[in-house]
């Protein structure tokens, strides 16, 4: 047991563990320090002042900076008085002097740290400080994000989010007030090796980082009666969506997120879950031949794009370990522009096939090369959960009062196994609920894998198939990825099977999913709220295996005859390609 420290908190006694700060300790009596830098376990470093308090140890009171200064026995704090105010509300006014306000047109409006902050400290619009004034260059080059300087406030937070992706391709350059963050010899971030995954974004306290906006774009498609327009979505939306509408952190809102689709406009309403049991069913065999027939091992999956894209500029040794599968995303656009479109008369060219995704690097991935069953892009446009969610309120779609509808069919069916695609370990479960069964030739009816579960970055186990030993991995974040494929390649670590996700905790912690602020951050585990849907709506499931989806199995029979079949990868496989030269790291 931790020692604990006592100490005061505007006149309040609380006793904390040794090692608390400041800022954890006030939270223990409801008081939340405001901060901007401040990113838990990744960007302590006091460096904003907005946590300034007054601090007494014996030697009466200074100011400190409560998101690094720890307790101490007998420690007086003050957390709210007028000097204090003053102080952070002239920081405010410090860092607004150089700041982009054009509040009404950002994206982050009305989910903005620093607007927020101003609005609570009673800030003007016009700045109390003027003078030199830096103006960057947006920067568009990248297929996923915007990066615009004249927004941001050198918190830091988005270099400490990329360096704990193992990319660390931004940094602080220049000095004084010619500081702004950005790539090395001031390379746009198309020239570097980012990759995508959008950590950045979800992390930055402003709008100086924001996805690439592709709602104008659909709004004209939906518009467009030559167009029929086919919406996916991927199961971790329907965990976070909610969160954009008031609702707490963990809602599941698959019938309204349908409703609200409908309600756009869009002339389907699919679910990718269905490609995702597709995926398992290729994937799946593609694991079991390599296995049987002394094929490339370990195999590792190919579901997340911001892991494929690191695996190329970071490890292109390792691209015949990667599944040679596309993404669920991708086989679902190619399984609309080819078995859908034919079984319906569609001319291919005139679908737009749109997803919805957690994740940013999708948008990255959707101009891929061979990723075009029909001749042209499987998938067309794709936006993010924060772009559904500005549709919906740009459309006035009252969310909350929707009723729940079900998915269109035939492509709206899915399994427990493929709506855990969404958390870090369920790629592995879902695809061990329909290996072990083909190879051990039965039926089980346990079907929960709790050994991959979790939100750890690292997961190992081996488990006993048919008689053998199979030797499984689960990782989430580039950081831990890694470290294990470095463990893999010298001869530390030896498995058949790794699952690999670009963010940490997986989906549901995508750089597409909605911003919450730090603070709640650092005192929820939003990956472990959101999971906990998903897993809930896999429990509520009749079917739980992805060789249970009915329609995936017509598919099969009616057009691509069998897992792993030629046909089957000229329409639901994929090549890689070495970045490891073309870009700076």
């Amino acid at each position: 047991m931790s020692e604990m420290i006592n100490v005061t908190i505007n006149g309040m006694s609380v006793s904390v563990p040794a090692g608390s700060t400041i800022l954890e300790a006030a939270r223990q009596i409801g008081v939340e320090i405001p901060t901007l830098c401040f990113m838990k376990e990744r960007n302590e470093i006091g460096a904003c002042r907005i946590c300034i308090v007054e601090a007494n140890e014996g030697r009466g009171f200074r100011s400190v900076a409560s998101c690094v200064y720890p307790v101490s026995e007998g420690m007086e704090i003050r957390t709210n008085t007028p000097e204090i105010i003053k102080s952070r509300k002239t920081t405010l006014e410090l860092i607004l002097s150089t700041h982009d306000r054009k509040c009404l047109s950002c994206v982050r409006s009305g989910n903005c740290e620093l607007q927020s902050l101003c609005n609570d400290f009673g800030i003007e619009e016009e700045a109390r400080f003027d003078g030199y004034k830096p103006e960057y260059e947006i920067d568009y080059s990248s297929p996923h994000m915007i990066r615009n300087n004249n927004k941001c406030i050198l918190c830091r937070r988005c270099i400490a989010a990329c360096e704990a992706q193992h990319v660390g391709v931004i940094g602080a350059n220049d000095r004084g007030i010619d500081t702004n963050v950005g790539c090395a010899f001031d390379k746009a971030l198309n020239e570097v090796a980012c990759i995508s995954c959008g950590q950045c974004i979800v992390n930055c306290p402003t709008g100086a980082l924001a996805e690439k906006d592709a709602t104008d774009m659909l709004f004209e498609a939906i518009a467009d009666p030559e167009k029929t327009v086919i919406v996916q979505t991927a199961p971790a939306v329907r965990a976070a969506l909610g969160e954009e509408f008031g609702m707490p952190i963990g809602t599941l809102v698959t019938g309204k997120m349908v409703a609200s689709l409908r309600r756009l406009g869009f002339d389907k309403v699919f679910d990718t879950d269905f490609a995702a049991d597709l995926t398992i069913m290729e994937e799946g065999t593609e694991f079991i031949d390599r296995l049987q027939n002394g094929g490339k091992l370990p195999l590792i999956t190919s579901c997340s794009p911001g892991w494929i894209k690191f695996c190329e500029m970071y490890h292109p040794d390792m691209l015949e370990n990667l599944s040679s599968c596309k993404s669920p995303q991708q086989m679902f656009g190619a399984v609309i522009k080819t078995w859908y479109a034919e079984k319906n008369g569609l001319d291919p060219k005139n679908i737009v096939s749109v997803s919805v995704m957690p994740c940013t690097a999708k948008k990255f991935e959707i101009n891929r090369e061979d990723e075009s069953a029909a001749g042209i892009p499987d998938v067309d446009v794709t936006i993010t959960t924060r772009e559904l969610a500005r549709m919906i309120k740009r459309a006035r779609i009252n969310f909350n009062a929707l009723p729940d509808e079900e998915f269109d069919n035939p492509l709206g069916e899915g399994t427990g196994a493929a709506v855990i695609f969404g958390v870090t370990g369920g790629v592995m479960e879902a695809a061990l609920r329909t290996v072990a069964e083909i190879l051990e030739g039965k039926s089980f009816d346990k079907v929960d894998y709790e050994v991959v579960r979790g939100n750890a970055p690292f997961k190992e186990a081996t488990l006993k198939i048919a008689g053998m030993d199979v030797n499984i991995a689960v990782v989430s974040g580039m950081e831990a990825a890694h470290e294990l494929l470095n463990k893999v390649k010298n001869g530390e670590k030896q498995y058949h099977f790794i699952e690999i996700m670009g963010c940490p905790g997986g989906c549901i912690n995508g750089g597409g999913q909605p911003i919450q602020p730090a603070a709640v951050r650092a005192t929820n585990d939003i990956k472990a709220l959101r999971a906990g849907a998903l897993y809930r709506d896999d429990q509520a499931n009749k079917f739980r295996k992805s060789h249970e989806n009915k329609m995936v199995m017509k598919l099969y029979e009616e057009y691509l005859e069998k897992p792993g079949s030629h046909k089957a990868h000229e329409i639901l496989h994929t090549t890689y390609v070495d970045r490891s030269k073309s870009v700076i790291k």
